[in-house]
């Protein structure tokens, strides 16, 4: 079953409302609406997202505070939850066409376009650092992931950073080593990519079919062991978190990425060797 959580600072009768009117339009789904009234604290709003988060569904909010809905955002990111402001646009063009802003929020109109400025901005960084361009600039990144050819590497860019990630990634190719600005990053930030040898060639064939331009080595079972074992021995060195792409799609492993970089970034966390993820 589908299940949705209205989050509001008030009675939340307003979003209640607007997701009925909504789903209307699916007269064939069944949902679950469960309401959260009277939401006015950062702890709250956590306990709330660890909660969707274990219950994979959609939070739906009307947070009038500017500072709960940046917490909501931050933490609905890391979590890989879907969040969707019903307040903010309107105050947002509220603001906008009065020329003010609302008692006592003053810079509201840029705090509440930071969402979607920042996504914009996340989208443009992943293109500029696709496929180990402009490695100098890897500590402005939030994410990187390595990987040889064909490990998803750039889809996962662009689907991470339309979620507002910054992401940046590099590709591994056997006997070159890695950049310099790649090796002294703190833990956390890089994540490799590792997949099977039979996968990898199957993929690679039907790219070389469709593309051309390859050769039989880039195919060949024998070479793609080589380069799997090459990655794995450097992201073993580098004690970067590994992430099995294997018959996965984009969503799952982005959520995995998170999951580990969010465990990562809890106290107590004790560092693990690349051949225990």
């Amino acid at each position: 079953m589908n299940k949705v959580y209205v989050v509001s600072d008030g009675s939340g009768r307003t979003a209640e409302q607007i997701l009925k009117a909504a789903l209307t339009q699916f007269p064939d789904s069944v949902v679950d609406v469960v309401m959260k009234t009277g939401i006015r604290t950062k702890k709250a709003i956590k306990e709330i997202v660890g909660e969707v988060a274990d219950q994979k569904a959609l939070i739906l909010h009307t947070l009038v505070s500017e500072t709960l809905r940046d917490f909501m955002l931050r933490l609905s990111r890391i979590h890989n939850v879907d969040a969707i402001d019903l307040m903010g646009p309107l105050l947002s063009r509220l603001s906008h066409h009065f020329s003010d802003s609302p008692k006592g929020e003053p810079g509201l109109f840029f705090s509440l376009n930071q969402e979607y400025f920042k996504r914009i901005d996340a989208m443009q960084f992943a293109f500029s650092h696709d496929d180990g361009l402009r490695d100098y600039e890897y500590e402005k990144a939030e994410i990187i992931l390595v990987g040889v050819s064909r490990t998803f590497k750039t889809p996962l860019s662009i689907y991470l950073a339309f979620k507002g990630w910054f992401v940046a990634n590099y590709p591994i190719v056997l006997g070159n080593d890695l950049p310099d600005p790649l090796k002294h990053l703190e833990h956390g930030k890089v994540f490799g990519l590792m997949t099977e040898p039979h996968d990898l060639c199957t993929l690679r064939s039907v790219r070389q079919q469709y593309l051309g331009g390859f050769s039989n080595e880039y195919i060949s079972l024998v070479n793609v062991k080589k380069e799997l074992s090459y990655a794995m021995n450097l992201f073993c060195i580098n004690d970067w978190p590994v992430v099995k792409v294997t018959n996965k799609p984009i969503e799952e492993i982005a959520s995995e990425i998170l999951t580990i970089k969010r465990m990562i970034d809890q106290p107590g966390y004790v560092r693990k060797k690349c051949d225990e993820w």
